[in-house]
């Protein structure tokens, strides 16, 4: 296998699908709040939260995001260096990947919390084994660091605002049941 298949298969195995996984224990309400208020299923007939509409916001959230690891981690790394630009770009996608997860959970239970947590434990505890993918003495550099914090920053604080002011505007049901 070359670079390009190993950073593949740990990306959509060993880093994100524990976290990804994990949301199955999410609830929006308790089953006796939803016992109560049936009209919180009224939501998914109407395909509110099911749609084509939120399918295409989510290709367009990915779109976005791809788009500004990869161009800001050319733009800020340069092209003289692949594997600094491969350190920023693909570091940041893990922790995007979990941070999305993240803003996604209604309700925590420990088992996200602990998928969270040690998928990214598992993948920083990986990096010196990676050492022909990703330039070691580089990730331990501040300029390695700022420039993860940017990229991840502009990735991720556009589309989290945008879900604060869609849930402000438009509130779910289950946030209205629940008071949030």
């Amino acid at each position: 296998m070359d670079m390009q298949d190993w950073l593949l298969v740990g990306y959509s195995t060993v880093y994100t699908m524990a976290p990804v996984f994990s949301l199955v224990l999410d609830r929006d309400v308790d089953e006796s709040v939803a016992n109560l208020y049936p009209e919180l299923y009224a939501e998914l007939t109407t395909g509110r939260s099911l749609s084509y509409r939120t399918f295409f916001i989510w290709v367009l959230v990915s779109i976005y995001q791809g788009s500004m690891i990869q161009g800001l981690s050319q733009i800020l790394v340069g092209l003289d260096s692949f594997t600094r630009m491969v350190s920023v770009s693909y570091t940041v996608l893990v922790l995007n990947e979990l941070i999305m997860v993240a803003m996604e959970v209604t309700t925590w239970h420990w088992v996200m919390i602990a998928s969270i947590l040690g998928t990214a434990g598992i993948y920083f505890g990986s990096l010196p084994f990676l050492g022909e993918y990703f330039d070691l003495a580089y990730l331990m550099s501040l300029a390695f660091w700022w420039k993860l914090v940017v990229v991840a920053a502009i990735s991720l604080v556009p589309p989290y605002a945008f879900k604060i002011l869609g849930r402000t505007l438009r509130p779910p049901s289950y946030r209205k049941v629940r008071g949030v």
